[in-house]
């Protein structure tokens, strides 16, 4: 019999390398070498590609073990936390179908679509709660397999799992994974935590017609987020999930089919059409506040703000506006004057960044009929400087303010509030993976950004990746505790975009090489776009907001 020989792991946690023999797990070495990293370890990043605590080495690698603080362990517990909902489900309501929708309200809201029960509402959440709390006291494994995909079929399909088929069907893998908990199967495109032990902290709760699936905050696992209520940002949710299900295309595997049998030009139209008309009625509600003379935007990295400016700016002319359209970009303060993060560097995303009181007087000024002197950012310079455009209202005249500021109080606070309306746009992916797996809006706009850099600022991929978690940051801090301020929301996805991303977006993310952390979520995100089937993008209107990232556009947006 041959003899394997023994192979060096490197351990990044402990800054060790040691010898191991062919087929030593992930839990392996952790158990031979006592590794504590703080917190429960729930899987491990292998030469930077994640991997599961039973995967087996069998030659050379270096290894960093991840807990829940690590961004893909908060992933593993929440596809774990998803599973066992499901399993709970099965259990107690194996007639109807659970519905893991979208994230909200810092937790994922769920539906069970089909019950008609005599219970109450709330009666039903409990039982699930229950039952969830008696798995996870259970301890018991996740376990997975890779099997033919015409088995994986039969077997989701005996679970009711119709949209899962549909997505392996049009996928057509050789192979396929499915994931085993006790008495149940299902997948949920990504790692599992080793067992629902694992799962300590959750909560469950009433939300609407469905419930919050509550989870740990991700700087301190012990302790569940804070729910926020999002009245608005649920509305704008759920409105257009009921507009993708009408139009038959609620997931990835449907709208591969439209694909395929050639149909995707009359959903481009469709989505294209509802976006177009949607701003038609954004318009009419400023109209109807006869006393508003300013229009603030605000949205996060990638949400299509600038296009939405230009395309509301042309629905304001239609009904008798005139338009002044002012990016809050032009308003930052000369680099020296910029205030710092906790690190020492620049805080570009701070409101501090920009010249608040200019801005105001310059508003203030316009509604007052004055001519003012726009000022000008030379981003290279790092220095404000004016070139003699000149700003003047007409009596018909409406200011449109583009900026990711645009809902904070702060901004404008001496701009009276009756002469203010605010819109808050984001790319609120109504697409979901299947009835279990939704597709996160961060993902979206991060793909989108990815593709917008190397076009216009010739940035790879890498490069986007390395600078997304200080955008987010950004965001948590300065844009989304404004949200709810807005007047009205508007979803810029489209159903179809993530289609004719993939097209561009696969080839800068394999660029990214693999002794960099940032490649596994290169390969997380390869991994996504792979179940899309590509859309040509010739019939994408010039006018449309994802021709921002992409090239095309008949705006103009020097």
């Amino acid at each position: 019999m041959k003899k394997f020989k023994e192979f060096a792991v490197y351990c990044e946690n402990t800054k060790t390398e040691k010898k191991y023999p062919f087929g030593t797990t992930l839990a392996d070495i952790v158990e031979d070498q006592k590794i504590n990293i703080g917190e429960d370890i729930l899987g491990a990043m292998v030469n930077n590609t994640l991997k599961e605590m039973d995967y087996m080495l069998y030659k050379p690698k270096t290894v960093r073990f991840i807990g829940y603080s690590h961004p893909d362990g908060q992933r593993m517990y929440r596809r774990s936390l998803s599973m066992v909902l499901f399993k709970a489900v099965v259990d107690l309501y194996p007639d109807f179908k659970l519905k893991i929708e979208h994230t909200v309200s810092k937790g994922l809201y769920c539906e069970l679509e089909g019950l008609i029960n005599d219970e109450s509402h709330d009666k039903i959440i409990e039982k699930l709660r229950i039952r969830m709390q008696e798995v996870i006291n259970r301890d018991l494994p996740f376990e997975r397999e890779e099997i033919r995909t015409e088995v994986a079929i039969r077997i989701f399909e005996e679970f009711g799992l119709k949209d899962k088929c549909t997505l392996m069907r049009t996928r057509r893998q050789f192979y396929s994974s499915v994931y085993k908990l006790d008495d149940v199967v299902n997948y949920f495109y990504g790692y599992l935590v080793p067992s629902t032990g694992y799962l300590k902290h959750f909560e469950l709760v009433k939300y609407y017609k469905g419930m919050l699936l509550v989870l740990p905050k991700s700087d301190n696992p012990d302790e569940l987020e804070d729910i926020v209520i999002q009245n608005k940002l649920f509305d704008i949710f759920q409105e257009y999930k009921e507009w993708v299900e009408i139009i038959g295309v609620p997931n990835v595997g449907q709208l591969n089919e439209m694909t395929q049998k050639g149909k995707i030009g009359e959903i481009i139209k469709i989505s294209e059409a509802l976006q177009e008309k949607k701003l038609a009625c954004v318009a009419d509600m400023i109209h109807k506040r006869n006393t508003v003379r300013v229009v603030f935007i605000s949205g996060p990295s990638s949400s299509g703000k600038t296009t939405f400016a230009k395309r509301l700016g042309v629905q304001l002319a239609v009904i008798g506006f005139k338009p002044v359209v002012i990016s809050m970009d032009n308003y930052f303060v000369n680099r020296e004057l910029t205030p710092r993060d906790e690190n020492g560097n620049y805080d570009f995303e701070s409101p501090h960044a920009l010249d608040i009181r200019l801005f105001n007087e310059n508003v203030l000024d316009l509604l007052d009929g004055k001519e003012i002197k726009l000022p000008k950012f030379s981003f290279s310079e790092g220095k404000r400087y004016y070139d003699n455009t000149i700003l003047k209202m007409l009596d018909n005249s409406i200011i449109v303010v583009e900026g990711i500021h645009g809902l904070n109080p702060e901004i404008s606070a001496l701009i009276p509030k009756d002469r203010k309306f605010k819109v808050y746009v984001s790319a609120l992916t109504p697409l979901s993976i299947d009835a279990n797996n939704r597709i996160p809006t961060t993902d979206n706009r991060l793909i989108r950004r990815m593709v917008r850099d190397k076009r216009y600022r010739d940035y790879s991929a890498l490069e986007t990746l390395q600078r997304w978690p200080s955008v987010r940051r950004g965001e948590e801090k300065n844009i989304f505790p404004f949200q709810e301020e807005a007047d009205v929301m508007f979803n810029t996805a489209l159903l179809f975009e993530l289609g004719v991303l993939k097209r561009r977006a696969e080839p800068l993310l394999r660029e990214v090489p693999p002794n960099v952390p940032e490649y596994s979520e290169a390969r997380r995100l390869l991994k996504f776009l792979s179940y899309l089937v590509c859309i040509n993008e010739k019939e994408i209107p010039p006018t449309s907001i994802l021709r921002e990232f992409l090239d095309g556009s008949s705006f103009n947006y020097s």
